[in-house]
């Protein structure tokens, strides 16, 4: 049977207990629906009431444009070693660690329109006992990066058939300010390169949700 989003929800949910913070993980190249399918779930998730899921994106990790600049690193934003992978790691050390205690854990947040991470910007309540966080490299185990997984209960793994992953990817580019040539050279440049590191992590995830488990309404976005 193919996976539903009810079964997804079902997924998370087991996740959680014993008095512990579940931290989970949704991978996947750029433009395939990792964002989406986070926002989904938490919004499932929560429901009415006081939220017990949070949403905290790797992307407020990225590196800022004036030190991307000095290290010569401008040309590839989005790369591995564009990001603060260790930093990243250290937060969602702190996320489970920290699960009981009265304290608002405060994560980094990524400003779209500004392309820039924004120091603060998401907030873990400690009525949070399921976070899940989404980005590129999850499952990158070199660096820093191998730090990331061990901190993860599970890592699924968005799959989206490449034509209409490239699709999104250059609409997204161009709904954030760059013209459609400048785009398209983004999309099959840096960020193919970057797409093709990611599906290289597949075989680690513990499950790959195909773009039919979204709602309905969300699978062309």
């Amino acid at each position: 049977m193919p996976t539903t989003f009810d079964d997804l929800l079902a997924r998370a949910r087991s996740l959680t207990g014993a008095g512990r913070r579940a931290v989970l993980g949704i991978t996947g190249s750029p433009g395939a629906g990792k964002s989406t399918l986070a926002e989904h779930l938490v919004r499932a998730l929560n429901g009415p009431g006081e939220p017990w899921v949070a949403h905290v994106p790797m992307d407020g990790f990225h590196l800022a444009d004036a030190e991307l600049e000095r290290l010569g690193r401008r040309d590839r934003k989005g790369a591995p070693d564009t990001f603060d992978a260790a930093g990243y790691a250290a937060l969602l050390g702190r996320l489970r660690e920290e699960y009981g205690s009265a304290e608002t854990v405060y994560a980094p947040g990524f400003e779209r329109d500004l392309e820039q991470p924004l120091a603060g910007a998401v907030p873990v309540p400690p009525s949070a006992g399921l976070v899940v966080t989404e980005g590129n490299y999850l499952l990158l185990d070199t660096g820093a990066w191998g730090r990331v997984r061990p901190r993860l209960d599970e890592v699924w793994f968005c799959e989206l058939d490449e034509a209409e992953r490239v699709r999104r990817l250059v609409a997204r580019h161009e709904e954030f300010g760059k013209g459609h040539d400048e785009a398209v050279a983004w999309v099959l440049g840096p960020d193919r390169r970057n797409a093709d590191l990611v599906a290289a992590t597949r075989g680690r995830a513990d499950l790959v949700v195909p773009p039919t488990a979204l709602p309905e309404r969300s699978r062309t976005r």
